[in-house]
């Protein structure tokens, strides 16, 4: 593995670019007031300055997609960019709806956060010139590692601190999201404790209603099973590296499933 070259830095910096552009609109659609534990940029310039140049960054990351030379690359991040802008569409159509399921939930994370890490795994071998199971491997890493990545992170808005991550504990619970934490505990809470999720994420909610539903997820292990299947999702991703030559490039890629689930801890 290796390679690339300079169509491989424009090819991450086109990543990284779709991937700042999304935060942008996220905390707009959202009404967050932090991002990686800093004022929200949308609080300092506006809702109009954060869209447009989230705007600028999607048109700038495929400026550097053409420049790669490459179509297939194109392609799979053009897909990807896509994909990512359904799943914010299947967020909004979600958001308020406590009866969101366990399967629409993945479906709406594996289109927002695992599609992007996908396609740069996908699209990083392809432009390294490395074989199609390669790519495929690589593709299968990013989206099991995506998948972990945003589970751990939905359960930390129950469980973590802000300064570990970068945003406040019960933002998602305010914004009326359901994530896999609340849906464990929705599924195994008796008929008053449905009521009291329905009446939550519609929006109606007092000062105490966060620290009663933190409550619930603990009663019901909302947090331990969403962990556990974060776990599943890393051990996936790192299986998925077999195919790939033993050498430090592998060794690193192997890490960094561990590190997304050990941040809970």
């Amino acid at each position: 593995m290796g390679g690339g070259g300079d169509g491989a830095r424009k090819l991450a910096t086109a990543v990284e670019f779709v991937h700042s552009a999304t935060l942008l609109h996220d905390d707009v659609v959202d009404l967050s007031n932090m991002r990686r534990g800093k004022k929200a940029a949308n609080l300092i310039w506006g809702n109009s300055a954060s869209v447009l140049v989230g705007d600028f960054l999607f048109a700038r990351s495929f400026t550097l997609m053409v420049e790669t030379g490459d179509i297939q690359v194109l392609d799979i991040l053009s897909r990807a960019a896509c994909v990512i802008a359904e799943g914010e569409v299947m967020q909004l159509a979600a958001a308020n709806d406590a009866e969101t399921t366990r399967e629409r939930y993945m479906d709406i994370i594996a289109a927002k956060t695992a599609a992007l890490f996908s396609a740069a795994g996908k699209a990083g071998a392809v432009v390294a010139g490395r074989p199609g199971a390669e790519a495929t491997a690589l593709e299968t890493y990013g989206r099991e590692l995506g998948l972990a990545f945003q589970l751990v992170d939905d359960a930390l808005d129950y469980g973590g601190l802000s300064a570990t991550m970068g945003k406040n504990a019960g933002d998602d619970f305010r914004e009326g999201k359901v994530t896999l934490p609340l849906v464990f505990a929705r599924e195994a809470g008796d008929e008053s404790e449905r009521t009291f999720w329905r009446r939550v994420i519609s929006g109606e909610r007092t000062d105490d209603d966060f620290h009663r539903a933190v409550a619930l997820i603990r009663r019901h292990d909302g947090i331990a099973l969403t962990l556990q299947a974060a776990r599943d999702h890393a051990a996936r991703a790192k299986t998925a590296l077999e195919i790939l030559p033993a050498n430090a490039y592998r060794e690193a890629l192997a890490d960094l499933p561990d590190f997304v689930v050990e941040r809970a801890y």
